[in-house]
């Protein structure tokens, strides 16, 4: 079975390096359906470290939710993403899956402007 995934990627560390590598690897690991344009967003919690820019892939996969979960930590890692960091500090990438089969599955959205935005520009 297909499934419709939407994965918001964002970067504050090298971050135009950092989002076209993570946006290459996941049109060749993926079939990538959508890329939105990038946002530049101030982060949140952690207020004093460089603006983060985000963007948002709309890809098919006949992986569980949980397997592509799985496979985005690992271009996060491949990336060189220290998990030793607080979790709003900076980082070189981070992968999440917001959209799920066209279910919200990532309770951020309702909280940040730049997620809401990012998936409204992939399904209109």
């Amino acid at each position: 079975m297909r499934h419709q995934a939407i994965i918001v990627l964002g970067s504050n560390i090298d971050p135009q390096t950092n989002m076209k590598r993570a946006l290459d690897l996941l049109q060749e690991r993926f079939e990538v359906q959508k890329i939105s344009s990038i946002l530049r967003t101030t982060p949140v919690g952690i207020t004093n470290q460089p603006d983060f820019f985000n963007a948002a892939v709309w890809l098919a996969t006949t992986l569980l939710q949980e397997g592509l979960r799985q496979r985005l930590k690992v271009i996060e890692n491949e990336m060189g993403r220290d998990r030793s960091r607080p979790k709003y500090g900076p980082r070189e990438i981070d992968l999440d899956i917001v959209v799920w089969d066209g279910e919200i599955v990532d309770d951020d959205y309702y909280q940040r402007d730049f997620l809401r935005q990012l998936v409204a520009e992939l399904m209109s």
